[in-house]
């Protein structure tokens, strides 16, 4: 029976890879130190898998790490602290735990003997920053993140750096530049390069994931860091408004949990993954403001987004997955839709505790002079 070990097992992704590994036939591990900002009380989350192997650990702490990194076969290293705005001012606990704690990862099968086959890390499409457009006169470009007197007139949509036309957006390739705008980001693109850099220098196979916006059941929905459909569920649950920032019509790229642990089982499996990062999102942008109106509506519930014409610094526009590689290379697709996720991410948070702690969290933005 292989082995494998998950990183953050108990959390949102983490899971549900867990109950598709081990209906695969897999012995699994999962390796957790219940954050309890993901889980209140640090206790052990009713869903994870019972046929699971628990063991309460942080990444952080180099022997407890090793004791489980050395009896498996497989790697997949989802352990990581989540969160753009809050990255730009918990900056060391963010660096800690993505680099430092990758860094543990790392070092510890190249310095002792150990029988690990692959390793595939969560990376972020956060570490493109500003996606892939297209300009009328100059073609394709990849401009730099809006400027804070461009925003501050309440111009939202990109200019083309050569010429000032606005820009398009169009999908993004694995081969755009990373241009990484937050301190959760930079560490997210750490952690893909460390992982694919020791892997080949070792000749360990291994496999970065670039995660478009993830959102399914199981996603704390008293996290205002978390998600944005889970943050907007939340608020429309307790009957407040979506606060949605600029003008509600910049987009992301959702792809549903199941998605993403069927295209982690694809790279564990799949030769032609090694050494390689992927895009994995569903190649369809939504926009934010349309996100609010399908989770209020599917809830048969009368609210509006508060649209505040304001920003947040460091936010992207736009920023979809070209995901032709990953279909090409390893014949991987999603297979659920926005509206359908959505519905089956509503229906389970009927029983879901969710406390609306946004207030708090956008409070600690402005405080910090993230907002204007």
């Amino acid at each position: 029976m292989t082995k494998i070990l998950v990183t953050g097992g108990a959390g949102f992704i983490g899971s549900f890879l867990v109950d598709a590994l081990i209906a695969d036939g897999n012995k699994v591990t999962v390796y957790d130190n219940l954050d309890p900002q993901v889980h209140p009380g640090r206790k052990i989350p009713g869903y994870l898998n019972k046929k699971a192997d628990f063991v309460r650990g942080d990444v952080l702490n180099y022997n407890s790490f090793k004791k489980v990194l050395l009896n498996t076969d497989y790697v997949v290293h989802l352990a990581a602290k989540v969160g753009v705005g809050q990255s730009q001012y918990e900056i060391s606990k963010y660096v800690n735990v993505n680099i430092g704690g990758t860094a543990n990862l790392l070092d510890i099968l190249v310095n002792n003997k150990n029988k690990v086959k692959k390793i595939v890390v969560a990376a972020s499409m956060s570490s493109y920053g500003e996606g892939i457009y297209a300009c009328k006169k100059c073609g394709k470009v990849q401009p730099p993140l809006r400027t804070n007197a461009q925003m501050a007139k309440k111009q939202w949509e990109l200019l083309c750096p050569d010429c000032g036309c606005v820009l398009k957006p169009v999908p993004t390739p694995e081969t755009a530049r990373m241009n990484s705008n937050s301190i959760y980001a930079i560490t997210k693109k750490t952690q893909e390069e460390m992982v694919l850099n020791i892997g080949r220098t070792y000749n360990i196979p291994a496999v970065a994931l670039r995660f478009f916006n993830v959102f399914g059941p199981r996603q704390s929905l008293s996290n205002p860091y978390t998600g944005v459909a889970a943050i907007f569920m939340s608020r429309i649950k307790n009957n407040n408004r979506p606060v949605v920032f600029e003008d509600g019509l910049q987009t992301r790229d959702f792809i549903y949990v199941t998605d993403i642990a069927r295209a982690i089982m694809t790279a564990l499996k799949k030769d032609a993954a090694n050494y390689e990062a992927f895009n994995v999102g569903s190649g369809s942008p939504v926009t934010i403001k349309d996100v609010s109106k399908i989770i209020a509506k599917i809830h048969n519930k009368q609210i509006e987004p508060d649209i505040q014409l304001k920003f947040r610094k460091g936010d992207v526009r736009h920023c979809y997955a070209d995901t032709s590689k990953i279909k090409s290379k390893l014949k991987f697709t999603p297979q659920v839709d926005f509206t359908a996720g959505m519905k089956m991410l509503i229906e389970w948070a009927k029983t879901a505790r969710a406390v609306d702690n946004y207030e708090q969290a956008h409070k600690e933005l402005e405080k910090k002079s993230l907002t204007c």
